[in-house]
């Protein structure tokens, strides 16, 4: 043999070895949620879904449908496995931020996911985006977040712009209905990032629709009491109140309406507190007739496959209906896990050009939107809110009213009509 053929056999050889050493094993997402704190549980339940979703693509659990058979065993990365590392930030921006370095710099993440509060999904965006690692949010709805020029931060899950119009289409489409006229406003917020957003929103919509706003109140966020709040509400007497709130303080408004017989005729909540797992247990009938938006309802699981099949395993391991807040944590993780497949690396800016690619048909998906794709500030631009109400201690799909399983329940009773 000459010694030419046998340098070429070795250097095809050594080529191929180096292409097998630089296929990745695996591949390491860093999600962070609260997971101790007031919002535990909410952080909790985004572990569990997204757990699913993990094993969905390490080839653990099969869903017939296409989006994830593509996923199945990451068939992109030649089966390399998907690990998740769970960080917790405590509903603090701070921590978050912490936490999205330590992620990044000394567990080597390939992307980040999370984090729920949008006062934390600001700052872990900040880290991504100075590293250059890409970053998938399911959930935060403050419009600003989308709105910064940043390259690296993708959300699916819609904003509160897109929820505060949902809530001004349904007013007018339920005085048509009706044959009722809601002339008033009451607009409250706690005072985070999330809170100060959607008020401006829904201040700039009643504006526009002609609604006269009776108050305007911002409280402190994690108060211990809102009993001045409440007077200042049974003052206004507005036709609907709308208060944008996270759990405690949802909480300690139902309670404090009771004990100070404030009674709105109709309340629509800017998700968040009022959906929260511990919020129904917490007051239970008092909350009777409230309303929010939503991207999505457990009794809407039935309109999509992969939304039945998930909320199937979700139960069998969480024990607990599946809704609106996992449904929408598990789209952004399969979103972010397309990509990555798609991409066929690990490399940050292969992920990103991928996910900017993204164009899943809603067919595949939990949500009832019409697909995931992004615009060029990273927003999905197929997102679709819907109106709930709480009746009979479940939630109800009341609007749009092609998809309502029940009618609106409207006036709230009194509190003295109330059995």
């Amino acid at each position: 043999m000459s010694f030419l053929p046998v340098l070429s056999l070795a250097m095809v050889l050594g080529l191929f070895v180096s292409q097998a050493a630089a296929q990745p094993k695996e591949v390491v997402i860093g999600v962070i949620y609260p997971l101790s704190g007031p919002a535990a549980l909410t952080g909790l339940e985004n572990k569990v879904v997204n757990e699913i979703a993990r094993d969905v693509a390490n080839g653990d659990v099969d869903i017939p449908l296409p989006l994830y058979q593509r996923l199945k065993g990451m068939p992109g990365l030649k089966g390399a496995k998907v690990r998740l590392i769970f960080a917790d930030h405590q509903g603090k921006p701070e921590v978050g931020q912490a936490e999205a370095e330590r992620l990044v710099t000394q567990e080597k993440v390939h992307a980040l996911y999370g984090s729920w509060h949008s006062s934390v999904t600001a700052t872990v965006s900040q880290v991504a985006e100075r590293y250059g690692i890409p970053h998938v949010n399911g959930q935060s709805s403050s419009p600003g977040l989308t709105k910064r020029g940043f390259k690296w931060f993708f959300r699916t899950s819609p904003h509160d712009e897109h929820f505060t119009q949902a809530m001004f289409d349904f007013f007018r489409d339920f005085q048509k209905k009706r044959g009722i006229s809601l002339r008033s406003v009451a607009i409250t917020n706690e005072d985070t990032l999330f809170g100060s957003d959607s008020a401006k929103v829904q201040r700039e919509l009643a504006k526009k629709y002609g609604y006269e706003i009776a108050l305007d109140m911002q409280y402190r966020a994690r108060a211990t009491s809102l009993q001045a709040e409440v007077q200042r509400l049974k003052a206004a007497n507005a036709d609907i109140w709308l208060p944008t709130s996270y759990h405690t303080d949802a909480i300690l408004f139902v309670r404090h309406s009771k004990e100070l017989d404030y009674n709105p005729k109709m309340i629509m909540a800017q998700n968040a507190g009022h959906m929260a797992p511990d919020f129904v247990s917490a007051v239970g009938k008092d909350a009777e007739g409230t309303m929010s938006r939503a991207p999505f309802n457990t009794d809407l699981v039935d309109r999509r496959p992969a939304a039945k099949a998930i909320a199937t395993l979700y139960q069998q391991r969480h024990g607990k209906d599946f809704y609106d807040n996992p449904a929408r944590s598990v789209t952004g993780m399969f979103t972010l896990l397309d990509a990555i497949n798609r991409a066929g690396s690990t490399d940050p800016e292969a992920i990103r050009k991928a996910l900017v690619a993204t164009n899943i048909p809603g067919d595949q998906l939990v949500m009832t939107w019409d697909g995931i794709k992004f615009d060029e500030t990273g927003q999905n631009v197929h997102v679709k809110g819907i109106i709930i109400q709480l009746q009979g201690l479940k939630w109800h799909t009341v609007y749009p009213f092609e998809l309502a399983t029940k009618d609106v329940l409207y006036p709230i009773p009194a509190w003295k009509d109330r059995k």
